[in-house]
């Protein structure tokens, strides 16, 4: 968790660096960052953020034509041109600004309601995949920055965007509820999320093109999101007295069409359209970060990051692009590599991806926390293969937190995660703009500059790293695979929102309740305390620290 001292210097660091428009980045000849992994970090975190918030309108220093809470892809408006805002992109950037709220950074509420109040408007905006009234529209997947309808040929529909939309505004939702605002929920959130879960529960079953635009059929990725939003969606319902009639239908048969994606090795990324592939596919490991329970453990039929599928999947996607990158040559298994979209990949001249390599990185550490919150970690026949490219002499088994096995495999793991970053280090140039690729053969930064994609995948790997996650979404109770799959769905209905103004002031709690989460290993007798700059914590001092509880 980030000390609230340490939240106050990012702040100021970030609010100093809204001065400085990032620029285009360097060439490789430049110096890169250097130094060490955690100097880093540290130096990139607060340009990460304000990366993104330079690609919101109207604010945003990158994308002044923008209109008010849209997020922009990228400013880069030629070759290529992503200066629109995609319903996928903006869900998962803004999921992680969500996420930083809630851990502490309040200075990012009037960008987060900013994007609500766009959203509202964007859920009725006619477009080419249809209407709000048959709820086909919420499918289109880019708009123009001004918030008007994108009226050219592209991948439509797309249906993983309204999935990710209502995860993130349930997600807000719950930081609202937990401060005394649950009227406003029902009132101003709930009307655009019911909207996206009744698409989710309506359109689940038909094929649509992939996150990467290019394949239609169905895609991991997209399944993953949808089971998510509606068994999340559901609880939210309840909580502020509202029903979702198709989230309790339709969420056990979208589980159970997601074990589909499973062929016995690996995850394949795209099924019912047949496009010459392996399906090896950085999609599999951005399915299951993206629906990272920390309360279900390593369970299988949900892809959870620690779970013996999503190991496997992680070994032969990652190993999938060791031979095929000039800069992974002589890169052995178990160590780190620049990782891709998936290895067939030609666009751009088919290179690594920032927020590729950095999803492998957050998998790793998304699988550590959950290792160490059960206290232990089993090895499968079906994982074993990615165990033993770092600890040859691993063996199928349960081993626990207190054995030395599991201390020296989760030491390899966690370097190995490390590893993923410091790739994405040494192809940052010196002034921490990331790019959406990076060159195969030499490392310099390729294709759309300051991808808002790319900052908010190293915001939300670094949060991993320091064991912030996310609050549970209810995974460990919606794991049981029904034992027939039905091609079903559920007819939506569909509502205009009604935050067509900006929200109005949250009522603001006196209190709020802490938690610190620390995954370390202890002998016995030892002790964690927690300390900080408030009486809480002990105003600093060792002796009136806060003891953690195992």
């Amino acid at each position: 968790m980030l000390t609230l001292p340490f939240l106050a210097h990012l702040i100021a660091a970030t609010n100093f660096l809204a001065q400085i428009p990032l620029a285009t980045p360097v060439n490789l000849l430049q110096e890169r960052v250097a130094g060490p992994l955690d100097d880093f970090i540290a130096f990139e975190t607060p340009i990460a953020l304000q990366g993104v918030l330079n690609n919101i309108g109207s604010a945003g220093r990158q994308i002044a034509s923008a209109a008010s809470g849209l997020v922009v892809a990228s400013p880069s408006k030629t070759d290529p041109n992503y200066f629109y805002t995609w319903t996928r992109d903006s869900a998962l950037t803004i999921t992680a600004l969500i996420d930083a709220f809630i851990s502490g950074d309040t200075s990012l509420q009037s960008v987060i309601e900013d994007y609500i109040y766009a959203q509202a408007k964007l859920q009725a905006v006619p477009n080419r995949s249809g209407g709000l009234s048959d709820g086909a529209g919420l499918g289109e997947p880019k708009y123009e920055v001004d918030g008007t309808q994108f009226v050219e040929d592209w991948g439509r529909p797309q249906r993983d965007g309204p999935a990710l939309r209502a995860t993130a505004l349930i997600s807000y939702s719950r930081s609202l509820i937990a401060s005394g605002n649950a009227g406003l929920v029902n009132s101003t959130l709930w009307p655009i999320i019911s909207n996206d879960l009744n698409y989710v529960g309506q359109y689940w079953n038909q094929t649509g093109f992939d996150l990467w635009e290019e394949v239609d059929g169905s895609s991991f990725f997209t399944t993953a999101v949808q089971h998510r939003a509606l068994v999340e969606g559901n609880t939210l319902a309840g909580e502020v007295g509202q029903t979702c009639p198709g989230c309790v239908s339709q969420a056990p048969q979208i589980l159970c069409f997601l074990q589909s994606y499973w062929n016995g090795d690996y995850i394949l990324a795209n099924i019912n359209g047949n496009n010459g592939r392996t399906s090896k596919d950085v999609n599999g490991i951005l399915g299951s970060i993206h629906t990272f329970d920390p309360s279900a453990g390593c369970d299988d039929s949900t892809f959870q990051p620690c779970s013996p599928r999503a190991l496997a999947n992680h070994k032969i996607v990652t190993d999938s692009f060791r031979s095929i990158y000039g800069i992974n040559n002589g890169v052995a298994a178990g160590s780190a590599v620049a990782v891709g979209r998936y290895p067939e990949d030609v666009y751009i001249g088919g290179n690594p991806w920032y927020l590729a390599t950095l999803a492998a990185a957050e998998q790793l550490y998304d699988a550590l926390y959950q290792w160490n919150r059960q206290g232990a970690m089993t090895i499968t026949d079906t994982s074993l293969d990615f165990f033993q490219d770092l600890f040859p002499s691993a063996t199928p088994g349960t081993y626990t937190s207190s054995t030395e096995p599991y201390t020296t495999i989760t030491q390899a793991i966690k370097a190995y995660a490390d590893g993923f970053l410091s790739i994405v280090q040494n192809y940052t140039p010196p002034d921490g703009s990331l790019a959406e690729q990076f060159s195969r053969n030499e490392g310099s930064p390729a294709s759309a500059v300051n991808l808002t994609w790319s900052y908010a995948s190293f915001l939300t790997a670094i949060a991993r790293r320091n064991g912030q996650v996310p609050a549970s979404w209810g995974g460990a109770s919606a794991n049981t695979v029904p034992a027939t799959c039905s091609a079903t769905s559920a007819q939506g209905t569909y509502s205009t929102p009604t935050a067509t103004t900006p929200l109005p002031p949250c009522a603001t709690a006196s209190t709020v309740a802490v938690t610190f989460n620390v995954a370390v290993n202890t002998e016995l007798g030892e002790t964690i305390l927690v300390a900080g700059s408030i009486p809480q914590l002990g105003n600093w001092e060792p002796s009136s620290a806060v003891e953690l509880s195992a």
